[in-house]
């Protein structure tokens, strides 16, 4: 397996955005390419089924794509400290992989968006990180080596990518989240390699 999955929810385009500079960093590995998925929303009130693949994007995941990767990298924006309910929802099906061990071993990370600097990044990382631990992933984050973590003045935490959009929901990213972001996705992908061999 040589797949690093890159699985998340974006609403206004900034985990997305996460997402992708993180596939890039995952390719810069030699051997290591990145399967980018993403989740459907979810709604108390279930009146239309999502199409069976998005509009544009990344194609919605399936369970295979956890067996198949090597590593996996969860994305989520965040919603009052926590991941949103998508994502929540995605994990809460995953009974039969947690009891069969699908995602033992291998490593993962996490990364977010905010729409302010203190609306929660750290803990939303750590929500995601929990139920990772309970599959038993071996968890990575992103260590103060990385210059940028140190020089930051948005998004970037030890615990995971991250991206500040601001009130009006901005997602550019910065020149630092941009290469944490990177940084992450090429962490996991040589851990995966690691770990393989």
């Amino acid at each position: 397996m040589s797949d690093i999955l890159v699985l998340y929810y974006s609403r206004g385009g900034s985990v997305a955005r996460l997402a992708r500079q993180i596939a890039r960093g995952i390719e810069e590995v030699d051997g290591m390419q990145a399967r980018l998925r993403t989740l459907p929303p979810v709604a108390p009130v279930t009146q239309t089924a999502q199409p069976p693949e998005p509009e544009d994007g990344a194609p919605y995941v399936e369970k295979r794509d956890l067996a198949e990767c090597a590593g996996l990298l969860l994305g989520s924006p965040t919603r009052f400290g926590n991941m949103a309910a998508p994502v929540k929802h995605f994990l809460d099906t995953l009974g039969a992989e947690w009891a069969s061990g699908t995602l033992v071993g291998k490593p993962a990370a996490a990364f977010t968006s905010t729409a302010t600097m203190h609306g929660g990044q750290e803990s939303t990382l750590l929500t995601m990180l929990v139920p990772l631990l309970h599959h038993g992933c071996v968890i990575a984050g992103i260590p103060f080596t990385e210059g940028a973590l140190n020089t930051t003045r948005s998004g970037g935490t030890p615990y995971g990518a991250s991206h500040v959009a601001g009130i009006d929901d901005d997602p550019q990213l910065s020149e630092d989240e941009t290469m944490l972001a990177r940084a992450l996705g090429r962490r996991i992908a040589l851990l995966a390699q690691r770990l393989q061999a």
